[in-house]
């Protein structure tokens, strides 16, 4: 059953909030965790991390039902990641959602095996059709993963599916923050990864001397012609195939663009268009947008300013080198896809982990009226937790960017299901709902880390285990979502009506009056402001005078 939520100043999460941002708050370094990186150094706060909106009060009372979740689909994966994420949902969402409209899908290796792979292909329809998707880190198995498992085959990555089962624009991979927690970039850093083309899917083989021919044959029935013809003289060559689509590239502009103008970043198009000529064309598009849309307002907005007045092109050599000196951040990229990948891993260690990083994939419907959005931790299934969790250990893994996609993924279900029912009393406060949810639980969970109850990662060795952590969060998030609670809506105020009743008004010159009013409305707007408004009463004698 949805909620009726209404806007209001909650005084309770406030004062939280900046008892928080002045107390304890995890330092010092840590042990391996999240794949063995190093532990983020917390220094100072961060001025562009996350500030949490206005609150949201609602007139569900306790033990009422839980509000229906939108549809959604839900990709589950496995080892470390799985066993984290399905703790936060059975303490942190089922509690206050109903979730039975997910369709949720197994892509472990087994299940994959298990059905010949059909298990993915139905994620992929079932995808195109809800346009929201959660997915948890999956596994692609090694040769010795293949054995020890018992599969029949090793497995490719699902990425490549559904990158083109969902009409793939782009990756958006952006920093989380923490307020009051340094972790790399200051400020935030957005990517765009061009989603497809490039070496993901190339086409090769191990060949001897020859000749390869690359040949182009239209499918509008003009004469083919040959791309490519090389001499191969080494005995042992392997020959690579692949292409780079160009037809989404504007969508792709326009959806970073968008992000850099709310996000107030100053945006960069990187590519090695000096060496790889064929690459140009990105370049070309992406300014063409630029220039046409969006040039004047990031003008206004002073967004400019650090690129010269201009959209600046960065070769993606020296995009690695400033990667590393613009810690400030402020700054948004787009890449092609291979480029893409090495750049944001990059950005991952320069912001500590890649449990810092969003991944979000970004496609279209076949009719090009909706994005399908597919979320994920941007990290793997963190395999060395997961042998010590097996073998009886304390783990501790940060469920930051778990969670991120997570909300992401209901965010945008909400957001289909109202563009979809716009009017729909319902549907609106479910969105109301879920939109002051995934707020509430940021700020538990960016507040626990503040408390100093971060995860060894954050803290060091005296952090919380995985279990505690997800409780201490669940705790929080309760007491905060509890503070919003009332058992019955406020009594509208209203401000009583003062004017002169009807049958009085009969004994005064209308017309009188009205010239005099008029007198005074210096403006013509039907209104006397404070100095007209004295200057009438003084005129009058009726102003009050000191002393009265």
């Amino acid at each position: 059953m949805a909620t009726s939520l209404r806007l209001l100043s909650s005084r309770g999460l406030a004062a939280a909030s900046r008892r928080a941002a002045l107390g304890g708050s995890c330092s010092g370094s840590s042990s391996l965790q999240l794949g063995g990186r190093p532990a983020a150094s917390l220094v100072s706060a961060s001025p562009n991390a996350y500030s949490p909106p206005s609150r949201y009060q609602s007139s569900q009372p306790s033990g009422a039902p839980k509000i229906q979740a939108p549809p959604l689909v839900y990709i589950s994966g496995e080892e470390m990641t799985h066993y984290a994420t399905q703790l936060l949902l059975e303490q942190w969402i089922e509690p206050h959602f109903d979730t039975s409209s997910w369709e949720t899908y197994d892509l472990s290796c087994k299940s994959r095996d298990a059905t010949d792979d059909q298990v993915l292909a139905d994620a992929v329809e079932a995808g195109k059709r809800v346009g929201a998707i959660f997915k948890e880190p999956t596994i692609t198995p090694s040769a010795i993963q293949v054995q020890e498992m018992g599969l029949k085959k090793a497995w490719g990555s699902p990425n490549g599916a559904m990158r083109k089962g969902w009409n793939g624009i782009t990756i958006s991979r952006d920093t989380i923050h923490i307020e009051g927690i340094e972790l790399g970039y200051k400020n935030q850093v957005l990517f765009e990864r061009h989603a497809v083309g490039g070496e993901y899917g190339a086409g090769w083989n191990e060949v001897g001397e020859g000749t390869l021919l690359t040949t182009y044959i239209p499918t509008d029935g003009g004469a083919p012609f040959v791309v490519d013809k090389r001499d191969l003289t080494d005995k042992h060559n392997v020959c690579v195939v692949y292409h780079n689509p160009y037809d989404n590239v504007r969508e792709l502009a326009h959806l970073f663009f968008k992000r850099c103008l709310e996000h107030q970043v100053t945006p960069y198009i990187v590519t090695k268009k000096t060496v790889f000529k064929w690459q140009e064309g990105f370049w070309a598009t992406m300014l063409e947008v630029f220039d046409n849309n969006y040039k004047d307002e990031f003008l206004k907005a002073g967004l400019l300013d650090r690129s010269g007045g201009e959209l600046q092109h960065l070769i993606s050599d020296a995009a690695t080198m400033q990667l590393i000196r613009w810690t400030d951040g402020g700054f948004g990229m787009a890449a092609h896809n291979y480029d893409g990948d090495m750049l944001t891993d990059q950005i991952a260690q320069v912001h500590r982990s890649p449990g810092f990083i969003t991944s979000n994939l970004v496609g279209v419907s076949d009719d090009g009226s909706t994005l399908i959005k597919e979320f994920e931790a941007s990290h793997g299934t963190v395999t060395d937790l997961w042998l010590d969790h097996l073998a009886g250990k304390e783990t501790s893994l940060n469920p930051l960017g778990l969670v991120e996609a997570l909300l992401g993924a209901m965010s945008h279900a909400a957001q289909l299901e109202l563009d979809a029912k716009p009017d729909d009393k319902a549907v609106q406060q479910t969105h109301e709902f879920t939109t002051n949810f995934a707020a509430t639980l940021r700020l538990a969970l960016h507040n626990t880390f503040r408390y100093g109850q971060g995860t060894r990662d954050m803290c060091g060795p005296t952090g919380f285990t995985t279990e505690d952590f997800v409780a201490k969060v669940a705790w929080r998030l309760n007491r905060y979502l509890e503070q919003q609670l009332e058992e019955q809506a406020p009594p509208e105020l209203k401000e009583e009506d003062l004017a002169v009743p009807k049958e009085k008004l009969s004994d005064f010159d209308q017309k009188a009056i009205l010239k005099l009013f008029e007198k005074y409305d210096k403006s013509g707007e039907g209104k006397i402001d404070f100095k007209n408004f004295s200057k009438m009463l003084v005129k009058m004698g009726v102003a009050p005078k000191k002393g009265n």
